[in-house]
């Protein structure tokens, strides 16, 4: 299993067509954050990160290639008001 995360920015945008090639830092975003074994990302790349329909995509490749699950949120969804 590749740890390179160019080779995942290569899966999300030229193999899978996640994103497109105007995208590639945002591919590498997500690329770093799963070779290195984040549990999520916090973003207001609402285009190309917390997006309902890229999320489960950029899931499916990661259980494809053994990594685990990373969840990705707005700000707004993990912000505790109440302390």
């Amino acid at each position: 299993m590749p740890c390179d995360p160019c080779y995942y920015v290569n899966l999300y945008v030229f193999s899978y067509k996640i994103l497109t090639g105007k995208s590639i830092s945002d591919a590498l975003h997500v690329a770093l954050a799963s070779v290195c074994r984040c549990s999520m990302i916090i973003s207001w790349n609402f285009k190309h990160i917390v997006n309902f329909q890229k999320i489960p995509l950029y899931q499916a490749v990661n259980a494809v290639r053994g990594y685990p699950k990373i969840e990705i949120y707005s700000p707004l969804e993990v912000i505790n008001y109440e302390t």
